[in-house]
């Protein structure tokens, strides 16, 4: 019993932690996330002693253009979705079983968000379960436009690349609030694999994808 009470009151201390810290990034931008702090660890284990590349730009220095391509890739429906597409969790869910693993997530923006900020690149349903916890809190305390300026300020896009304005200026040698059409649809395609396809550039499915990305993108509404 005592355990048990032992691990509630960890629990509801660690929950605390998450709001106290969304409720400051409401008027203060992250510095880092865990994402960056993992991938800052993983570099350096590597021997890698390049710094990580991240510039913080405010949210109307980065292009409508990628704001469009990252909804329409990532989660069309971000400013009308409690924080949760339930029908995309639930095909995940079904893979997932059919695969016998964790394979896929369903993830919303704002759930990549959860993650990125406070947990751990590992799969598994007790991190989902967090996830989406922390997911709740993200929609419940921030309005749409605050999360996708985090999300586009700290998501990854390449070994040591985080954040729109690293990543424009890395692969394209322009400001994030410059980008074109098909630069930032190449961007957002980029997202669900970010190392892979920094290191594959000639990949013919970020060719093809990105083709279809730029199609979408002026359907989709985000946050102004």
């Amino acid at each position: 019993m005592r355990v048990v009470l032992l691990f509630l009151i960890a629990w509801c201390a660690t929950q605390v932690f998450y709001i106290g810290n969304i409720v400051w990034w409401r008027f203060v931008d992250p510095g880092s996330t865990a994402y960056m702090r993992a991938g800052s660890w993983r570099m350096a284990h590597d021997g890698d002693k390049r710094p990580l590349q991240h510039i913080w730009v405010p949210y109307e220095a980065i292009s409508l253009t990628l704001k469009r391509a990252v909804v329409a890739s990532e989660d069309a429906t971000f400013v009308e979705n409690p924080g949760f597409d339930t029908e995309a969790m639930m095909q995940a869910w079904d893979r997932n079983q059919r695969a016998g693993r964790m394979a896929r997530g369903g993830s919303t923006i704002t759930q990549q968000l959860a993650r990125n900020l406070f947990l751990s690149s590992e799969k598994n349903y007790i991190r989902k379960a967090q996830e989406l916890i922390i997911t709740a809190m993200l929609d419940t305390l921030l309005d749409k436009r605050r999360i996708l300026e985090i999300y586009l300020n700290s998501v990854e896009w390449g070994d040591g690349i985080y954040g729109a304005e690293a990543a424009a200026q890395h692969y394209f040698h322009v400001p994030a609030s410059r980008l074109s059409s098909a630069q930032a649809a190449r961007l957002a395609v980029m997202l669900p694999d970010p190392r892979y396809f920094d290191a594959h550039p000639g990949s013919p499915y970020l060719r093809q994808r990105t083709g279809v990305i730029q199609a979408r993108m002026n359907a989709v509404t985000v946050p102004r």
